[in-house]
């Protein structure tokens, strides 16, 4: 197993501030499920020209609307979409993401579902050169989570958290 390198510091109440829309069950998944992507993101797995780096994780769908509302549906199960943009394509792969959804599986498998896209930043410049309304209009409305120019990065003690 690849241990996270430790960093600085990081406030899980930043995340859940940004939910808190949401009940508070679901802030917390959502800060469990951002905080294991940014302490099992493998970049190592690839070799690639520079290093590896998450720039951004959104919270697309349902959960990202401040219209939304707790349903029976939804009250026990929760179905969450991020989208991960990284600093280059190789960081896409499959390899680099297999330990975080493993963590994530096995910690919140039975209370939710959690699906991954993973962009690239020359994906997301493409996309608005394109003028593509899918990408662009989901990363507009959707709820920044982590941002890498804005957010602190995981400290020793967070990272050791995350793989508790």
């Amino acid at each position: 197993m690849t241990t996270p390198k430790p960093k600085d510091f990081y406030a899980r109440e930043v995340v859940m501030a940004r939910v808190d829309h949401l009940i508070r069950r679901k802030q917390g998944e959502i800060e469990r499920i951002t905080r294991i992507l940014r302490a099992f993101f493998d970049p190592d797995q690839v070799q690639a020209p520079e290093p590896g780096q998450i720039r951004r994780i959104i919270l697309i769908g349902p959960y990202a609307r401040r219209s939304w509302y707790e349903d029976d549906q939804t009250i026990n199960f929760s179905d969450y979409e991020l989208w991960i943009v990284v600093n280059h394509p190789l960081f896409k792969e499959e390899c680099c993401w297999t330990r975080a959804r493993e963590i994530i599986g096995s910690e919140l498998g039975d209370r939710c579902a959690v699906s991954l896209e993973l962009y690239s930043r020359a994906d997301i410049r493409i996309a608005k050169a394109e003028r593509d309304t899918f990408i662009l209009d989901r990363v507009e409305a959707g709820i920044t989570l982590n941002l890498a120019s804005r957010d602190a990065p995981l400290g020793e003690r967070e990272c050791k958290g995350a793989r508790a």
